[in-house]
């Protein structure tokens, strides 16, 4: 089944360009919009599958497209776009079922994985995680479809399968958050650590959430 289009958002022409020409490998058809009242105009118009979705534009910012994209098109995968390392509204962006997150600058290679990773996950089931990676992309699935228990129980299964990695300790932390339970996600973070000092989204979580 051929994929549906993909829009890129974001206000930085050069962006917009880079990101149409790295996904041209993949055969997918794209379209862009230069800010949050073009993105949901286009979204209302079209079936796109994904968003690439700058958060920091002029006028509607990224994270009120998300809210409204989740009242008009509750089923569109997204890829948000940051210009930082930690973005605070990150466990807002969970909430509203954003999971996946790329850091400007980023390589061409590194769109490409990320896109095949969202599309390829919407094939992912149950009888087919059998492994960390695709228990941790079938909890990403859940996230996206606003399925937080379901979440919390693939990621809590990544961690049976491999408890030796940071990445789904940190998820269940995030996951925690938005839930409002803070103590529990600094544990997750925590343990993440034990794991990987130098994993930086766990660091920046913990020192995130005992700022508060």
């Amino acid at each position: 089944m051929k994929a549906k289009p993909v829009l890129i958002a974001d206000d930085e022409k050069n962006i917009r360009l880079t990101l149409s020409q790295a996904l041209e490998s993949l055969k997918l058809e794209t379209d862009t919009a230069v800010n949050g009242e073009e993105a949901l105009a286009k979204l209302r118009d079209k079936d796109f599958g994904l968003i690439l979705l700058d958060l920091k534009m002029p006028g509607m910012d990224g994270m009120e497209v998300l809210r409204q994209l989740r009242q008009i098109r509750p089923d569109i995968r997204v890829i948000v776009i940051t210009a930082y390392g930690t973005i605070e509204s990150a466990v807002e962006a969970v909430k509203l079922g954003a999971v996946d997150f790329i850091q400007k600058p980023f390589a061409p290679e590194e769109i490409r994985v990320l896109v095949s990773q969202v599309i390829d996950r919407e094939r992912l089931d149950e009888q087919r995680a059998v492994d960390y990676s695709s228990r941790m992309e079938l909890a990403k699935k859940c996230i996206g479809d606003r399925h937080f228990e379901a979440a919390i129980e693939h990621g809590r299964k990544a961690i049976a399968l491999d408890p030796s990695r940071p990445e789904a300790f940190t998820l269940l932390g995030t996951l925690m958050e938005v839930q409002r339970n803070v103590l529990e996600a600094q544990k997750y973070y925590r343990a993440a650590l034990e794991l990987d000092p130098t994993y930086k989204p766990a660091r920046d979580n913990l020192e995130r959430t005992t700022r508060w």
